[in-house]
């Protein structure tokens, strides 16, 4: 490609337009996360109570999702590299929508098991190249301001959960337990209404042609294994939570209306938490960073599980939600100085499928203790633990390769 054309696809100086193009691709990260994860939590209830699941089959749920996420993990460079970058964030997101769609269209365990697992697929995909794109936005290289924007991307998941806690609780409310399947269905066509929004800030991001490899190396593979497995600890034990928290609040004795309010400020304090986060953790080398958000994430799920009131689920909303993504933040951003550019997809994706390993196992984790034990507290219990280990293992990430 000539010089000529590369001026004329790059992104224009102003930082206001990188904020613009960085919002833009954020909607990638609201339908990955915020709509097909994280909105399960929301619609967990109902459908446990219309489908008569113990809590390992509702946790099953969420591991079939994240055994998708791992396939997707895995082959978001390969598909970026057949299909382009930008077209593989597009038709990502296009089957993410479906699948959400899909999943207001059936009831049987199967089925929804099915389309979990393709929604995992299709947006640990969408959320991969999403962060890529990301952090091509900023041309200049600017490390600091390049962390800003990876942050902003990735404020799209903290919106992405005020959206569905605005959707989906008054669905609720108006048709009763059966409405979960109404929310799958909203959530759905919104996805698809939001490709619209994205596809500009998508056109907008400079083309670097040779970006992606197929895979990580496996030398460099090996020098990043203390974040593999810090992340994958991660990984359980906030997934773990944000499954069952809903559902922990209500045998609290929160109501619908409270529970809704506190979804959204965990969403709104993700969006906020996630900013400042993206500040601070620009000057934190090695695997520092994802130590600190994992200790504070620790302290933000305790009060809830030792001081069960309403007060205690809104410091959990405010701590918890204003850390939880801060994770894949640091995570992103030590990629970026550690890796060489044209394998940050490749890196980005061999990290996810660590952290989906880890989501696919922690909510199969605390649904069999709470079963075992008749409470999904007891379950709950089980994320703080896997937080320890995630804080314990990740300083050990030296901040360059040999």
């Amino acid at each position: 490609m000539s010089t000529a054309t590369m001026r004329r696809l790059s992104l224009p100086r102003s930082e206001a337009i990188e904020v613009l193009v960085a919002l833009g691709l954020s909607i990638g990260a609201a339908v990955s996360l915020g709509f097909s994860r994280f909105a399960y939590a929301l619609l967990l209830p109902p459908m446990r109570t219309s489908l008569h699941w113990t809590y390992v089959e509702a946790g099953g749920m969420n591991t079939a999702n994240a055994a998708g996420y791992i396939f997707g993990s895995m082959f978001a460079a390969g598909f970026s590299k057949r299909l382009g970058i930008k077209n593989t964030f597009l038709w990502s997101m296009a089957v993410s929508a479906f699948a959400l769609v899909g999943s207001g269209l059936v009831d049987s365990y199967g089925a929804l098991a099915t389309l979990r697992f393709v929604g995992g697929l299709s947006t640990a995909t969408l959320f991969i190249v999403g962060a890529s794109l990301a952090t091509a936005v900023n041309a200049g290289r600017s490390p600091s301001w390049s962390a800003l924007l990876v942050a902003v991307y990735i404020t799209g998941v903290g919106s992405g959960i005020v959206v569905s806690g605005l959707i989906v609780p008054p669905i609720l409310a108006h048709v009763g337990a059966a409405g979960w399947q109404l929310g799958w269905l909203w959530l759905g066509a919104l996805s698809f209404a939001l490709m619209a929004l994205a596809v500009p800030a998508l056109q907008a991001v400079p083309l670097q042609p040779g970006r992606d490899a197929d895979a990580l190396p496996v030398s460099e593979a090996l020098s990043l294994w203390p974040t593999f497995a810090a992340y994958a600890f991660f990984g359980a034990g906030y997934v773990s939570f944000m499954t069952f928290i809903i559902v922990l609040l209500q045998q609290q004795g929160s109501s619908a209306a409270t529970a809704a309010t506190f979804w959204v400020v965990l969403g709104a304090a993700s969006v906020v938490g996630t900013l400042a986060w993206g500040r601070l953790l620009k000057n934190v080398n090695g695997g520092k960073g994802l130590a600190v958000v994992s200790l504070v994430l620790l302290v933000g799920a305790l009060p809830v599980l030792v001081w069960p009131g309403l007060a205690a689920a809104f410091i959990m909303a405010i701590v918890f939600g204003g850390s939880f993504m801060a994770g894949p933040s640091a995570v992103t951003l030590m990629v970026r100085r550690l890796t060489a550019p044209h394998l940050a997809t490749a890196a980005i994706g061999a990290m996810t499928v660590a952290f989906a390993v880890g989501q696919a196992a922690g909510p199969i984790l605390a649904g069999y203790v709470s079963d075992l034990t008749g409470t999904v507290s007891a379950g709950l219990w089980t994320a703080p633990l896997l937080l320890v280990l995630a804080a314990v293992l990740a300083p050990l990430q030296r901040n360059r390769q040999s």
